[in-house]
């Protein structure tokens, strides 16, 4: 299992439309191969971190969603709304205490 964090940096005016956009993409994400869950978290103090938390199979479903037809819709659209790189985690899960 591979959880995927991605921290975006939105410019405070175009927060309505990456909210919009991901709204409108999250289902169809969560629909490709691999993908067990897929939400999006916003920073408490700060309005412009917004965060896509995401999990999925292995590598290669991630890779695979990365390469598909949906990802080159939706990651330039929302890659115009940037206000500083973006940065991306790719984990996996090695203890937890329940």
């Amino acid at each position: 299992m591979i959880k995927r964090i991605v921290k975006l940096t939105i410019k405070e005016e175009f927060l309505n439309t990456f909210f919009e956009i991901f709204e409108s993409s999250k289902e169809h994400i969560l629909a490709q191969p691999g993908c067990q869950h897929v939400e999006m978290l916003q920073d408490a103090s700060d309005s412009r971190l917004c965060f896509t938390y995401s999990l999925w199979d292995d590598q290669a479903s991630l890779d695979a969603y990365r390469g598909s037809e949906l990802f080159g819709k939706v990651w330039p659209r929302t890659k115009a709304l940037f206000d500083d790189k973006p940065e991306a985690w790719s984990l996996q899960l090695k203890s937890t205490v329940l």
